[in-house]
């Protein structure tokens, strides 16, 4: 039988699958595809401490091997995740992991606070690619300061698993990474997405109502496997990788370049059986190249 279990800083994971937060909702969405319980963890989308309404339509585009999207983190605030969201969470056999999302270090930690007392919970995500707003609106993860102050603030309220995405719209992802380590941060996940535009020619106009937005999808896949590599040589704590999965092959290489567990994101809009169909493709990889237990893949590329 082939071994697909890992663990990741103390969470035991049935398989090494997650889902992205932003693409999987709460994942009963899912439910008519397949068992949501089936995702080694599921992230949920981002909750932030107030409602949000998100930005103006039109926030997503199509791109060239990928999306853009601008949603603006549209959630109805952590008051109400708790009172209607959770319970059905509680559902669900897996791992449920809430990205946490801010604009000011107290917003971060009153979501955290909040967080670390449901205990189907099992850790958090802490999105830094948001806007600081006491900062001019730049973002908490481009920034070694901003980025080591709010991880410190928020594992001083939260005894959990604590994961940090990082932004790849950085000079060197590695020095960030380096300082959420030092701020207490247990696992690290990358990436997030990158910065982007597209235009309509025709119109003359850009076709998202905020001129740019995050890119992801297979696109993005290069830049993220380098950045995953960089990272886990120079940084002791596990790796979640992200960035264009879409096929088993493309989480093996994450695994390979030393990721501990991967992120399905984009592929889940454009094929919503992405996930089993990867995890069954793992099997299929281990059965052929004779892999008793996925952890051996992980960091095993050969230079």
């Amino acid at each position: 039988m082939e071994d697909l279990r890992v663990e990741l800083c103390g969470l035991r994971l049935k398989n090494p699958v997650m889902t992205a937060s932003g693409t999987f909702g709460y994942g009963h969405e899912f439910a008519d595809f397949y068992d949501p319980s089936l995702p080694g963890a599921i992230i949920v989308k981002a909750t932030t401490a107030e409602p949000r309404a998100g930005n103006p339509y039109p926030r997503m585009a199509e791109t060239a091997s990928g999306m853009l999207n601008a949603v603006g983190l549209q959630n109805k605030g952590i008051d109400y995740f708790v009172s209607n969201i959770y319970p059905e969470l509680q559902k669900i056999d897996t791992v449920i992991i809430a990205n946490v999302s801010g604009s000011t270090v107290e917003s971060y930690v009153e979501v955290a606070e909040k967080m670390a007392a449901l205990d189907h919970i099992r850790a958090i995500e802490l999105n830094i690619s948001c806007p600081n707003v006491k900062a001019g609106g730049m973002a908490f993860g481009t920034s070694c300061p901003s980025a080591l102050a709010v991880t410190a603030a928020v594992r001083k309220v939260y005894p959990k698993p604590l994961i940090v995405k990082l932004s790849p719209n950085v000079t060197s992802i590695v020095e960030i990474a380096r300082a959420v380590a030092d701020g207490g941060a247990d696992a690290l996940s990358l990436i997030n997405t990158l910065l982007g535009m597209a235009i309509d020619a025709e119109k003359r106009k850009p076709v998202l109502s905020t001129v740019t937005g995050g890119l992801s999808g297979p696109a993005i896949k290069p830049v993220a496997l380098r950045m995953v590599w960089q990272v886990t040589r120079a940084v002791n704590l596990p790796v979640i990788g992200i960035g264009g999965i879409a096929r088993a092959g493309d989480a093996v290489e994450f695994l390979l370049a030393g990721a501990t567990a991967v992120q399905v994101g984009t592929a889940n809009f454009v094929n919503p059986m992405a996930v089993p169909e990867i995890i069954s493709g793992l099997k299929d990889y281990m059965i052929r190249h004779r892999v008793a237990q996925i952890r051996d893949l992980v960091g095993g590329l050969i230079l």
